[in-house]
């Protein structure tokens, strides 16, 4: 049933509208300020502006928004008991809908896809301004992405919520999460005609932008949540067939420094402290993954908070297979870890890069939030441009790997799905092959999500969402948690239910 929308989100659209000069990039703040009523839309400079608005929405994220759709897996637990009591509960499936987090995060991603919906209106009216209408279409394009990934992220969490692509308010209603993926998919056939066929950071207007590529791993992992299997292979296949991707040469590096723009990423979130020591700084907030105690290499090095801590299930899964550079990097070990890694008898013999000390030289002292800390989220002090302290700051957020579209073209394959680019086992082996794994033959679904726990833990709630999707629920009922159906999705946060007579008259009909 349509109704009227959250009267904050309609306020978005009538507010100063924000744009960037040409020549500005994805890592860069705005310099300039239009009112709407000023515009010249018949600027291409400005139309591109209007593009890096959209991309900026994005950019903006929260540090607090990721980990909460992360926490919930087995790989991640929230580190903190009793300091962030909700994101602690969270991660043991009590939920709160008067929770801070969760309503920041429905308002804040909701907000912004309003936005990047206003931002495609705009782009039409730079067309009828005159502007090159094929270039119109690319960047429409690329803010559908932009709407369609957030949509996706937001339906995860919560299920059923808005599906936003007007501005008027009286047409949105909420929808299935089905649909939702269902309509995300046609919304990246979409866009695909539009892209540019390009690797992200083969761009010349914008490195790192969306590519058709993008919008492709976009639709394979909306159509993995519907398990339309076929839809995965197609669009994954055509990705691996493009040739225009490969992995990154050292895992390590790869969520570092080195490794922004990398061939691999699909898409990242770019940041960049312009190699000042001083003065403008474009950042994420790191420090809420990063270890509350360390002794740094770069001694000014500020620690994080200690709020994100991989799980021993995940670490003690990795050694079991013999994992190295996939763990070491994956995983900061305290010492009060590693002791506690070795209480279990199967577990005496750890091999010499669990260590305290990471290779780069920063010692992980024990902090009492927690025993880990996440080595995705890490970037090294002797990384960090000379002059600047902030934990992780100047690095990259990896949003979207070739390394996942190769695992989930071969987990479609192993689902029944036929395929054009390779068998499922080329595919997990050459993810193996990069993490010093020997190649497995014969490989079958239960090989894949193994695969994807070792490659893709800790990052964007990868493992909660598989586990989920498959009904996998021993799995994700650890160290005393017990997860069920009625766990999979965070209640709708009680300000929003307030705030929109849909949402809320939606939840009474759905209780």
């Amino acid at each position: 049933m349509k109704q009227i929308f959250n009267l904050r989100l309609i306020l978005i659209v009538l507010s100063i509208f924000f744009f960037v000069a040409c020549e500005e990039k994805l890592d860069e703040e705005p310099e300039n300020q239009t009112l709407v009523n000023e515009i010249d839309y018949s600027s291409q400079e400005l139309a591109f502006g209007t593009l890096v608005g959209a991309y900026r929405s994005f950019q903006n994220v929260g540090w607090e928004q990721i980990p909460l759709l992360s926490v919930r897996g087995d790989d991640v637990n929230a580190g903190g008991q009793g300091d962030q009591q909700g994101f602690a509960d969270t991660d043991n499936y009590i939920y709160d809908n008067n929770y801070w987090m969760y309503n920041v995060f429905f308002e804040n991603w909701a907000e912004d896809i309003v936005q990047v919906t206003a931002q495609i209106n705009a782009l039409e009216k730079f067309r009828d301004g005159g502007v090159n209408s094929n270039l119109i279409d690319q960047y429409i394009a690329e803010c559908k992405v932009l709407r369609g990934f957030m949509t996706l992220q937001l339906s995860r969490l919560f299920g059923d919520v808005y599906k936003i692509d007007t501005l008027d308010f009286t047409q949105i209603e909420v929808v299935t999460k089905d649909e939702l993926m269902e309509w995300i998919s046609d919304q990246m056939d979409e866009a695909t005609p539009f892209l540019l066929d390009v690797a992200p950071n083969q761009r010349q207007d914008l490195p790192g932008g969306i590519t058709k590529y993008t919008a492709l791993t976009v639709k394979a992992i909306a159509n993995l949540e519907i398990e339309d299997y076929q839809s995965v292979a197609d669009a994954t296949g055509e990705i691996i067939n493009s040739g225009k991707f490969q992995l990154f040469s050292d895992y390590y590096e790869l969520f570092k420094i080195p490794g922004k723009l990398a061939n691999e990423n699909i898409w990242e979130i770019q940041y960049s402290d312009f190699g000042q020591a001083s003065g403008e700084n474009v950042a994420h907030l790191y420090a809420f993954y990063g270890p509350q105690n360390w002794t740094a290499a770069v001694e000014e090095a500020t620690s994080g908070w200690g709020f994100y801590e991989p799980s021993l299930k995940f670490i003690k899964f990795m050694l079991d297979r013999n994992e190295t550079v996939r763990l070491e990097t994956s995983v900061l070990f305290t010492n009060d870890g590693i002791d506690e890694i070795m209480m279990d008898p199967a577990y005496q013999n750890l091999p010499s890069f669990v260590s305290n000390t990471t290779r780069d030289g920063d010692i992980i002292n024990n902090y009492p939030r927690a025993n880990f800390a996440s080595g995705k989220h890490y970037l090294p002090s002797n990384q960090l441009t000379p002059g600047r302290t902030s934990y992780g700051t100047n690095k990259n957020y990896t949003v979207l790997r070739y390394a996942e579209v190769l695992l989930m073209y071969a987990e479609a394959l192993t689902r029944g799905a036929s395929g054009a680019a390779g068998t499922a086992e080329q595919a997990v082996n050459t993810v193996r092959a990069r993490a010093g794994m020997p190649s497995l033959a014969n490989v079958s679904s239960q090989d894949v999500m193994d695969e994807k726990f070792a490659e893709l833990g800790m990052e964007w709630g990868v493992r909660f969402y598989d586990m989920v999707r498959l009904g996998n629920f021993d799995e994700l009922s650890y160290d005393g948690r017990t997860f069920s159906s009625e766990k999979v999705f965070l209640p709708y946060p009680l300000e929003q239910l307030d705030l929109s007579f849909i949402l809320s008259e939606y939840a009474n009909n759905n209780n």
